[in-house]
């Protein structure tokens, strides 16, 4: 957890708070926020996602669960087969 925690400001310190001055602490914390909810969270790429942003992640999760549901569907909703020899 502490390499996780040590990561995260790390990066935090390299892509905004070496790169701005601020005038207020208000101002800092709005583009704090704005730094981990618009870019680090949705956009930054995890190793546990093999290494897709979890925006990319969950778009892949679903062209794969979209179709697989449309089977799944399709299996449980198919009729009977008419022809079909049974044992």
């Amino acid at each position: 957890m502490t390499a996780m925690c040590e990561s995260f400001f790390a990066t935090l310190e390299c892509e905004l708070l070496d790169r701005h001055r601020f005038q207020t602490q208000a101002e800092a914390r709005m583009a704090i926020f704005e730094f981990i909810e618009g870019w680090y969270n949705p956009h930054r790429r995890h190793s546990a996602l093999d290494y897709q942003s979890p925006i990319n992640y969950e778009r892949s999760q679903q062209l794969w669960e979209e179709p697989a549901a449309e089977l799944i569907g399709k299996a449980v909703n198919r009729p009977p087969n008419r022809g079909a020899v049974q044992l």
